[in-house]
Protein backbone atom coordinates (compact mmCIF):
# COMPACT_ATOMS: atom_id res chain seq x y z
CA UNK A 1 0.00 0.00 0.00
CA UNK A 2 2.66 2.43 -1.00
CA UNK A 3 0.74 4.61 -2.78
CA UNK A 4 -2.62 4.84 -0.96
CA UNK A 5 -3.42 6.67 2.24
CA UNK A 6 -4.71 3.84 3.89
CA UNK A 7 -7.04 6.18 6.02
CA UNK A 8 -9.00 7.33 2.85
CA UNK A 9 -7.99 4.01 0.67
CA UNK A 10 -7.91 6.44 -1.96
CA UNK A 11 -4.56 7.32 -4.06
CA UNK A 12 -2.51 9.80 -2.29
CA UNK A 13 -1.83 11.29 -6.55
CA UNK A 14 -5.08 13.13 -7.16
CA UNK A 15 -5.77 15.38 -9.83
CA UNK A 16 -6.70 18.92 -8.53
CA UNK A 17 -9.79 19.85 -9.55
CA UNK A 18 -10.34 23.83 -10.33
CA UNK A 19 -13.76 24.08 -11.65
CA UNK A 20 -16.79 21.74 -12.19
CA UNK A 21 -18.15 22.34 -15.73
CA UNK A 22 -21.43 20.79 -15.76
CA UNK A 23 -23.70 20.52 -18.87
CA UNK A 24 -26.92 21.52 -18.90
CA UNK A 25 -29.76 20.91 -21.60
CA UNK A 26 -32.84 22.46 -19.51
CA UNK A 27 -34.13 18.72 -18.89
CA UNK A 28 -35.21 17.54 -15.37
CA UNK A 29 -32.26 14.61 -15.83
CA UNK A 30 -29.57 17.83 -16.14
CA UNK A 31 -31.21 19.98 -12.98
CA UNK A 32 -30.53 17.02 -11.09
CA UNK A 33 -26.75 16.63 -12.42
CA UNK A 34 -26.90 20.71 -11.91
CA UNK A 35 -27.77 20.02 -8.32
CA UNK A 36 -24.69 17.64 -7.97
CA UNK A 37 -22.16 19.77 -9.46
CA UNK A 38 -23.38 22.42 -7.18
CA UNK A 39 -22.85 20.20 -4.56
CA UNK A 40 -19.35 19.09 -5.60
CA UNK A 41 -18.46 22.48 -6.23
CA UNK A 42 -19.36 24.07 -2.91
CA UNK A 43 -17.30 20.91 -0.96
CA UNK A 44 -14.34 21.58 -3.23
CA UNK A 45 -14.47 25.38 -3.27
CA UNK A 46 -13.97 25.88 -6.61
CA UNK A 47 -15.94 28.04 -9.15
CA UNK A 48 -19.34 25.74 -10.58
CA UNK A 49 -19.80 26.87 -14.55
CA UNK A 50 -22.86 25.33 -16.54
CA UNK A 51 -23.06 25.10 -20.32
CA UNK A 52 -25.51 24.80 -23.09
CA UNK A 53 -25.16 24.15 -26.06
CA UNK A 54 -27.43 24.79 -28.71
CA UNK A 55 -27.37 22.92 -32.15
CA UNK A 56 -27.22 24.60 -35.38
CA UNK A 57 -30.69 24.31 -36.52
CA UNK A 58 -30.29 21.97 -40.03
CA UNK A 59 -30.46 24.52 -43.34
CA UNK A 60 -33.53 24.05 -45.14
CA UNK A 61 -33.40 23.29 -48.90
CA UNK A 62 -36.76 24.62 -50.76
CA UNK A 63 -35.93 24.35 -54.33
CA UNK A 64 -32.10 23.44 -53.80
CA UNK A 65 -31.46 26.85 -52.39
CA UNK A 66 -30.02 26.66 -49.00
CA UNK A 67 -31.97 29.22 -46.50
CA UNK A 68 -29.81 30.08 -43.50
CA UNK A 69 -31.30 31.13 -40.53
CA UNK A 70 -31.50 35.02 -39.74
CA UNK A 71 -28.58 35.72 -37.50
CA UNK A 72 -31.00 37.82 -35.13
CA UNK A 73 -32.92 34.90 -34.52
CA UNK A 74 -29.86 32.99 -33.95
CA UNK A 75 -28.61 35.75 -31.26
CA UNK A 76 -32.09 35.96 -29.45
CA UNK A 77 -31.98 32.25 -29.33
CA UNK A 78 -28.69 32.22 -27.64
CA UNK A 79 -29.84 35.11 -25.37
CA UNK A 80 -32.57 33.40 -24.27
CA UNK A 81 -30.14 30.19 -23.52
CA UNK A 82 -28.20 31.99 -21.38
CA UNK A 83 -30.74 34.28 -19.46
CA UNK A 84 -32.30 30.40 -18.54
CA UNK A 85 -28.83 28.95 -17.44
CA UNK A 86 -28.24 32.09 -15.76
CA UNK A 87 -31.41 31.69 -13.41
CA UNK A 88 -31.03 27.84 -13.06
CA UNK A 89 -27.11 28.67 -11.76
CA UNK A 90 -28.98 31.59 -9.25
CA UNK A 91 -28.90 29.62 -6.37
CA UNK A 92 -25.46 28.25 -6.74
CA UNK A 93 -23.81 31.67 -5.71
CA UNK A 94 -21.21 32.84 -7.57
CA UNK A 95 -21.33 30.62 -10.62
CA UNK A 96 -20.43 31.00 -14.47
CA UNK A 97 -22.25 30.11 -17.78
CA UNK A 98 -21.19 29.55 -21.18
CA UNK A 99 -23.80 29.44 -24.05
CA UNK A 100 -21.86 27.48 -27.90
CA UNK A 101 -23.52 25.98 -30.72
CA UNK A 102 -22.31 22.91 -31.72
CA UNK A 103 -22.68 19.25 -30.57
CA UNK A 104 -23.18 18.99 -26.63
CA UNK A 105 -20.34 15.89 -25.85
CA UNK A 106 -17.88 17.70 -28.21
CA UNK A 107 -18.02 21.58 -26.92
CA UNK A 108 -18.56 20.32 -23.17
CA UNK A 109 -15.36 18.14 -24.30
CA UNK A 110 -13.48 21.39 -25.91
CA UNK A 111 -14.17 23.36 -22.52
CA UNK A 112 -12.46 20.95 -19.99
CA UNK A 113 -9.06 20.28 -19.06
CA UNK A 114 -7.47 18.35 -17.07
CA UNK A 115 -8.11 19.76 -13.84
CA UNK A 116 -11.65 19.96 -14.46
CA UNK A 117 -14.45 18.21 -13.00
CA UNK A 118 -17.16 17.32 -15.72
CA UNK A 119 -20.93 16.34 -14.48
CA UNK A 120 -23.49 14.97 -17.37
CA UNK A 121 -26.57 13.51 -17.22
CA UNK A 122 -27.09 10.35 -17.98
CA UNK A 123 -30.88 9.55 -18.49
CA UNK A 124 -32.30 5.61 -18.84
CA UNK A 125 -32.87 5.70 -22.28
CA UNK A 126 -33.69 1.96 -24.14
CA UNK A 127 -31.19 0.13 -25.91
CA UNK A 128 -32.79 1.29 -29.30
CA UNK A 129 -32.70 5.01 -28.17
CA UNK A 130 -29.07 4.44 -27.51
CA UNK A 131 -28.20 3.10 -30.71
CA UNK A 132 -30.45 5.74 -33.19
CA UNK A 133 -29.33 8.62 -30.74
CA UNK A 134 -26.31 7.77 -29.24
CA UNK A 135 -25.52 8.77 -25.50
CA UNK A 136 -24.08 12.26 -24.74
CA UNK A 137 -22.94 11.23 -21.35
CA UNK A 138 -21.14 8.28 -23.12
CA UNK A 139 -18.99 10.56 -25.52
CA UNK A 140 -18.23 12.88 -22.96
CA UNK A 141 -16.86 9.73 -20.57
CA UNK A 142 -14.93 8.70 -24.01
CA UNK A 143 -13.69 11.95 -24.94
CA UNK A 144 -13.07 13.84 -22.28
CA UNK A 145 -9.62 14.55 -20.64
CA UNK A 146 -10.80 14.81 -17.21
CA UNK A 147 -12.73 13.11 -14.69
CA UNK A 148 -16.58 12.63 -15.64
CA UNK A 149 -19.28 12.24 -12.99
CA UNK A 150 -22.58 10.89 -14.55
CA UNK A 151 -25.41 11.65 -12.83
CA UNK A 152 -28.06 8.93 -13.41
CA UNK A 153 -31.24 9.14 -13.60
CA UNK A 154 -34.50 7.92 -14.77
CA UNK A 155 -36.22 8.45 -17.80
CA UNK A 156 -39.43 9.87 -17.14
CA UNK A 157 -42.25 9.95 -19.50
Amino acid sequence: MDDQDVSLGHPTEVAVVTRVLVGVDFSEASKQALERAGTWAARMGVPLVAMHVLQPPAPMLPEAQIALPDPAWLKSMEDHAREQLEAWVKPYGSSGVIVKWGGPAEELVSEADTKTLLVVAQVGHSTLERLLFGSTAARVVRLAPCDVLVVRTEKTH
